[in-house]
């Protein structure tokens, strides 16, 4: 491959990581912009409208979760750990790049100056279109994919709750029942 050919390349790779620097920008900038006019109209909570899905299943199994800016990663992590019928009594952490174990995460078991899964939603200053992953389980490693798609502001408050959900997934699927059903057909 000639260099001006890879040149090139190199250029659109920064073009698009650009163009997409200047979205987020915007999209930040338009969020303050909303937040300041909904506090001057007395609408100070955030409502925030999230799918959630075990990564890779998105298409299979989601949840649709409603959830207020004033509740923590904790309650976050609680109505998504109840909504998929898991038990909720392992580590968890808040992946904001898309990473296990990545560089920003909020642990449920802080150290060494850790940011912590008791931060308020309202302050992580997320996006429409936003995504990032809770890691729930260190064990088993459950990845779920949380998908930032609507966010308003409004007077009231509620609790958290799913307002739509499609399929299921075992937290801690059988697999004695498989293992005899493969013997069975031998």
């Amino acid at each position: 491959m000639s260099n001006s050919r890879k040149d090139a390349e190199i250029d659109i790779a920064f073009l698009k990581k650009m163009m997409r620097n200047m979205e987020i920008s915007a999209a930040k900038s338009s969020m303050k912009s909303e937040k300041r006019k909904a506090k001057s109209e007395g609408k100070g909570n955030q409502r925030y409208t999230l799918k959630i899905y075990p990564t890779g299943l998105g298409r299979t199994v989601y949840r649709v979760i409603e959830i207020y800016g004033k509740e923590s990663l904790d309650n976050l992590c609680k109505a998504i750990i109840k909504s998929f019928d898991f038990t909720f009594d392992h580590l968890y952490e808040f992946c904001m790049d898309k990473s296990m174990y990545g560089g920003t995460r909020y642990s449920c078991d802080p150290w060494n100056g850790e940011p912590s899964t008791k931060t308020k939603i309202s302050s992580l200053n997320l996006i429409e279109g936003q995504t990032f992953i809770l890691h729930y389980d260190f064990g088993d490693d459950w990845m779920f994919t949380i998908h930032v798609q609507r966010i308003e502001f409004i007077e009231e408050y509620a609790k958290p709750k799913v307002i739509k959900q499609k399929g299921s997934v075992e937290q801690y699927p059988d697999w004695d029942e498989d293992e005899d059903e493969d013997e069975d057909e031998e």
